[in-house]
């Protein structure tokens, strides 16, 4: 099995530790695309960044922001929903036998079209209203937050394809997913 590092920060301006993590993102896409690389590591290396990242902003930074009115409760929520959206779109790769198909071409597609479009409006409508209201002393204590309970999740293994499974459902029983939107 290929390691795949995923960066384990400590502290940093909250915006900048997520500006990161969508560069990773990024990166690990490509790599998804690419035939020659170990994509069966690639996907769980995204998978495993996507959900601890999605929970850490969730769990803490999301809701700090709209305490503090940089950020609007529909901003929050939407960001929300295209992590859901996000992990179903992953559980469609996660849950492919092979790498080395169209089908497995197509997911990756998916999931590269969804997740792209929510690191440009997150880094639009979230992380710019954040840059300009809130001071850089409590993006830093925002970050050191976010990136405990990103590191945290990540040592869970919350990647594992039974927690993105559990994550689907949960956001369809809340009905943050629609039941028969499979993508």
């Amino acid at each position: 099995m290929t390691a795949i590092e995923l960066g384990r920060p400590v502290s940093g301006d909250v915006v900048e530790l997520i500006l990161d993590d969508h560069r990773r993102f990024e990166s690990l896409l490509r790599d998804l695309r690419d035939a020659s690389s170990d994509r069966d590591a690639v996907r769980r290396a995204f998978s495993a960044l996507h959900v601890a990242h999605a929970l850490a902003e969730e769990e803490h930074v999301y809701p700090q922001l709209r305490r503090r009115d940089a950020v609007g409760e529909h901003e929050a929520e939407h960001g929300e929903e295209e992590h859901a959206e996000g992990n179903q779109a992953l559980l469609a790769v996660l849950e492919l036998a092979g790498t080395d198909t169209q089908a497995f071409d197509d997911a990756v597609e998916e999931l590269a079209r969804v997740v792209n479009h929510h690191l440009t409006e997150e880094e639009l409508t979230i992380l710019n209203p954040a840059r300009e209201e809130i001071g850089d002393r409590v993006r830093a204590e925002l970050g050191a937050t976010f990136a405990t309970a990103r590191n945290a999740h990540l040592d869970d293994d919350c990647g594992a394809l039974t927690q993105v499974r559990a994550l689907v459902a949960q956001a369809r029983r809340e009905g943050v997913l629609d039941d028969g939107d499979d993508g």
